[in-house]
């Protein structure tokens, strides 16, 4: 079947066509984006780095999707903005709508009318392409929050304009996670079907990965994945230029205490859900440290610790009243094991430690629906170092068939990824074009 056919057919889809709503002036020059966010070259930057930025498609790309604001659920102009890119490249794009972050997963809507809010996962391939894809290159198009513009500056180590153009300083929210991967990944894939036209790639850039990865799990559920032809799948990441080997999995959970409130005065007349909790939250936080025979959460010589962290306690209403109720959220990075024998062996650890307390103590998993075992990775292709990693990608939410590749790559560090100081270096993306397409390379010789 031709691949034209098979996308006419995939409901949940529509071809890419002209934005009523233009994400952030997208259709102007590049060179106009500067009066446009006037944070474009920062004030260290001299005159050559400028032209630079004007001149060098990856990095006036790049420029451009950081400049776009994308926090999750908020990512339809910069999917427009990619559309209509690919679109002048001569690929064929493919929107795919995916639900409002505050809807259930199947509330996609049922016509083709485009609001300012729709979100999209944007599919593409070259329009000359009479196969199905075999080679499929993504990441995501999402940020977390909040937005930092886009700015370009010399390292605060430069001493004088003789310092390379490639160590100046990219920052901005998503320049690193994962728009840094993004613009990578169309120039490696642009840059390939230069030198080889019947390359049979394609690009899926997602929402909402750092949400739980609906965007993702909507592609991977329909029909484009369904009857897709891929042997290998390239993700792109923060891996500072390094081919990672797998990263730990994923599970969370609330311990929830319901108590009795009285007078502070007289305690004994209540039941403190603070005082039951307690000993829950204590016991958990060490389950990572204790090893399976003594009631503790498994680890690898490959991942090290499972590890866990109590991100938010809430409790109470007042000093002077015995607290009724409490809750605590907990993330666990799994090193080893599935995700349902750490849901066994956390409910008898909360179990065992709340025996003796006086209000009621239970785990709660409902409103974590994102659960995996660790993720191992392929490797195999020659010139990168590896290394395994902690945190969670999209990796699992992409239903593959048993033997089809899977490599997760990118540009910059995931310890800024998040953070005020998120950046990476001109280098880092000119590496991480020769990265990804050294990836496809490797992949197009099991064509």
């Amino acid at each position: 079947m031709k691949l034209t056919s098979l996308l006419a057919a995939a409901a949940v889809v529509a071809v890419s066509h002209a934005s009523p709503h233009p994400a952030l002036d997208q259709q102007q020059a590049l060179g106009s984006l500067q009066e446009a966010h006037r944070t474009i070259v920062g004030e260290k930057a001299d005159q050559s780095l400028e032209d630079l930025l004007q001149h060098d498609p990856l990095l006036s790309f790049h420029r451009d999707l950081v400049s776009i604001e994308s926090i999750s659920g908020n990512e339809h102009d910069v999917g427009i903005f990619v559309a209509d890119f690919l679109r002048a490249k001569n690929f064929t794009v493919v929107k795919q709508k995916v639900a409002s972050v505050k809807k259930k997963k199947g509330d996609v809507p049922d016509n083709d009318d485009e609001t300012p809010k729709t979100r999209y996962n944007i599919y593409a391939y070259p329009s000359s392409l009479q196969e199905q894809p075999s080679i499929l290159v993504t990441s995501h198009i999402d940020t977390v929050p909040p937005f930092i513009p886009y700015s370009v500056h010399k390292p605060e180590s430069a001493t004088s304009r003789s310092e390379s153009v490639d160590d100046h300083v990219i920052a901005g929210r998503g320049s690193v996670d994962a728009k840094g991967s993004v613009a990578a990944q169309v120039y490696a894939v642009l840059e390939t079907l230069e030198a080889n036209p019947d390359a049979k790639l394609g690009l899926l850039f997602v929402v909402g990965e750092e949400i739980g990865g609906d965007g993702m799990k909507t592609f991977s559920e329909s029909e484009i994945n369904f009857k897709s032809a891929y042997h290998t799948v390239i993700f792109g990441e923060p891996t500072e230029a390094k081919l990672v080997s797998g990263h730990k999995g994923m599970l969370g959970f609330e311990v929830l205490a319901h108590g009795k409130a009285a007078h502070s005065g007289y305690p004994w007349l209540g039941k403190s859900a603070v005082s039951a909790i307690l000993p829950a939250l204590s016991r958990v936080d060490q389950l990572g440290n204790l090893p399976v025979s003594q009631g503790g959460l498994p680890s690898s010589d490959k991942y090290g610790n499972t590890t866990l962290n109590i991100g938010t306690i809430r409790a109470g209403v007042a000093t002077n009243v015995v607290p009724a109720s409490a809750r605590a959220d907990v993330a666990v990075r799994l090193a080893a094991g599935t995700a349902e024998e750490a849901r066994e062996i956390i409910r008898r650890a909360v179990k065992d430690a709340t025996r003796e307390v006086e209000a009621d103590v239970e785990v709660d998993f409902s409103n974590h629906n994102e659960a995996y075992s660790p993720q191992d990775l392929d490797t195999d292709v020659d010139g990168f170092e590896v290394m395994p990693v902690n945190y969670g990608t999209d990796v699992p939410n992409l239903t593959v068939r048993d033997g089809v590749k899977r490599y997760l790559y990118g540009p910059g560090s995931i310890f800024v990824a998040h953070g005020d100081d998120e950046a990476l270096t001109v280098r880092d993306m000119k590496e991480a074009v020769k990265g990804f397409k050294k990836l496809i390379d490797a992949a197009l010789e099991r064509d």
